[in-house]
């Protein structure tokens, strides 16, 4: 399961996404969120990474 949420981060020339993703953990079933800061094209591949 993934919760997909995007900040967008304006830094100079560069333009950056925030994105936050929620994945569970095989060991307890506690969910964790995991944080990254990248190019906005890359955001979608993340999400659908495990």
């Amino acid at each position: 399961m993934a919760k997909k949420s995007v900040a967008s981060l304006q830094t100079g020339a560069k333009r950056l996404a925030k994105a936050i993703k929620m994945v569970k953990s095989p060991k307890t079933g506690a969910y964790t969120f995991v944080e990254s800061i990248m190019d906005p094209d890359n955001v979608n591949d993340w999400l659908k990474k495990k």
